[in-house]
């Protein structure tokens, strides 16, 4: 096995064009050689198969070897993605190519834009360590067939990624232009990079790229900016963190152009770092992640506390809430309660176009009934932007990952600055009616019933451990949740009249609880998500106590059914 492997690995170094990663991987080899036990089990992940090309793209840990992300898979995936354009669409496709801060963004973008010129297609730059909404909205703006980004989005810091949005000649409907990709075609961009041949033997022309003008992105930040409808100036006060990321600069310039000047970044997190040294994990969900924003937050007395994640496509908030003793404490909204608002704030607005409220089929089922009490339709997809931003007549989508799409007609994807947009204008308008979000949220309550939601999460090492936990809930699915019977049970894997087959399970009670439990997409875990409803009075307290009771006691007893 050892020397099938390294044959492996000499013929990979000879067919690498980065200096970089041959480098690095002929001192495992020299290792291998000198008995080295640990630079063997390096070699063997860097080479247990070659990177999969699927719906969420390439990601993985940036490095040398197959199973890595480094120039040579790069360039072999464009050469891929460079066939099945000019299969599609035929003469001279238009490619957007854009990328974040990580580690290796830079030049993974530059030998993506060469590979695709050299291959016949105009190739169009975006400037280095922009927003992932930016090459959603460029797609739809120039046109173009199809938007590369690089970006593992809020992904550790080792990792980095490759997702690619189709559009323009290579669709065939408005509402799928700009939005990521789904099967088949990537299977077929897949089929493309298999047969193409090493990454050394790539033709890459630089010079025919061409780069986009200051214009692009002056576009998208005044079409963010008008979605607050004036630009009457604002005096809600706004903490914001772009978490390390490539979202700050640009959130402030679309804040302030929509009339919010009080904008306050968090300053140890303000400018991009692919080391990300402030946090355990660039996500605004992990615990601690958004601590320095919400400490700045109660010294500037701030109004909201808004968090991008590091590519700028998600979108946390946080509210305030003064004690008895005139202490500030902050509470994050979970993304099924921004949701909601967001869903309630884009319902009752007559501007909006569109007659469809849209979320993944693991999000909260409130939505549904806002969209019902206004009379527009409600549309619940698989898992991903991908399948929710292509919802036809869609007005507003949104997952409980933090994710919204705020503005379909142009950015067909999670943008978390036009959220930011949003969410300000939403605080605006409820300071000046002596409103509050908090109060807003008890309002819905209300008038729906407490729809209550919380994710249970298992991170594991071991990737043998996920199927383990969803056959052993498969073959003895709990009776009953918090004392209520279950009646539902639907495996996702055996699709349904609206969806395609899925890796998941759901459960329901009698009560109407409801958990779904489902693989990760694109991390090492098995999420769970729990929901709850309970009656509310008229003038009765809202229940939150009695529903964080039971989704606790829930969760406890799905941990137990999965085995972790």
């Amino acid at each position: 096995m050892t020397a099938e492997l390294l044959s492996t690995v000499r013929n990979w170094i000879a067919q690498d064009p980065d200096p970089i990663t041959r480098a690095e991987l002929e001192a495992l080899v020299g290792g291998v050689e000198s008995n080295d036990q640990a630079a063997l089990e390096d070699l063997a992940t860097r080479f247990a198969g070659p990177l999969v090309f699927g719906t969420a793209g390439l990601r993985a840990a940036v490095g040398a070897g197959e199973s890595r992300m480094n120039c040579a898979v790069v360039i072999r995936a464009t050469a891929g993605l460079a066939a099945f354009l000019t299969e599609r669409v035929g003469e001279r496709p238009v490619v957007v190519v854009g990328c974040d801060a990580r580690h290796g963004s830079e030049d993974f973008a530059a030998d993506a834009a060469a590979v695709l010129a050299a291959a016949g297609c105009r190739a169009i730059r975006l400037p280095a360590q922009l927003p992932t909404p930016v090459v959603a909205y460029a797609v739809r703006e120039l046109g173009a067939d199809a938007g590369v980004m690089v970006t593992a989005s809020h992904n550790p810091p080792a990792d980095n990624g490759y997702k690619v949005y189709l559009g323009g000649r290579a669709v065939n409907a408005d509402d799928e232009r700009g939005v990521q990709i789904v099967p088949p075609d990537d299977a077929h961009i897949a089929e493309r990079i298999a047969a193409a041949p090493p990454a050394n033997e790539v033709p890459r022309n630089r010079e025919s790229v061409e780069w986009a003008g200051e214009s692009l992105l002056d576009g998208y930040i005044s079409r963010a900016a008008s979605l607050r409808g004036t630009d009457e100036q604002s005096d809600v006060r706004i903490v914001l963190t772009p978490m390390h990321g490539v979202g700050g600069e640009t959130a402030v310039r679309v804040l302030e152009r929509a009339g919010f000047p009080n904008v306050t970044v968090v300053p140890e997190q303000a400018r991009p770092d692919p080391a990300f040294p402030t946090v355990v994990f660039p996500n605004p969900e992990e615990p601690g992640a958004m601590d320095l924003a919400l400490a700045l937050g109660s010294e500037e007395d701030a109004d909201v506390v808004v968090a991008l994640d590091p590519d700028a496509d998600r979108c946390a908030i946080a509210i305030p809430s003064v004690s008895h003793a005139g202490d500030t404490t902050w509470r994050r909204l979970t993304g099924d309660e921004l949701g909601a608002l967001l869903g309630e704030h884009a319902a009752s607005d007559p501007e909006r176009s569109g007659d469809t409220l849209a979320c993944s089929i693991v999000s909260g089922r409130l939505l549904g009934r806002i969209a019902e009490h206004h009379g527009l339709k409600f549309r619940q997809t698989l898992t991903g932007f991908k399948w929710i931003a292509r919802t036809p007549g869609l007005r507003f989508g949104y997952e409980e990952a933090i994710g919204y799409c705020t503005d379909p007609l142009a950015v067909r994807d999670k943008d978390g600055i036009t959220t930011a947009v949003r969410v300000a204008s939403y605080v605006h308008r409820l300071k000046h009616s002596n409103a509050t979000v908090q109060g807003e949220l008890d309002r819905l309550a209300r008038l729906h019933g407490l729809y209550a939601t919380a994710p249970l999460t298992f991170r594991v090492a071991d990737l043998e451990l996920i199927p383990q936990g969803m056959q052993r809930l498969r073959e003895n699915p709990p009776a009953e949740l918090a004392g209520s019977p279950v009646v539902e049970y639907t495996d996702l894997s055996k699709g349904g009249p609206e969806l395609l087959p899925t890796e998941g399970v759901v459960l329901r009670t009698e009560a109407d609880d409801r958990v779904i439990v489902r693989p990760s997409g694109t991390e090492p875990k098995l999420k769970c998500y729990l929901e709850v409803v309970l009656p509310v009075d008229d003038n009765a307290e809202i229940p939150r106590g009695q529903a964080e009771a039971r989704l606790e006691r829930i969760s406890e007893e799905i941990r137990r059914a999965v085995g972790f």
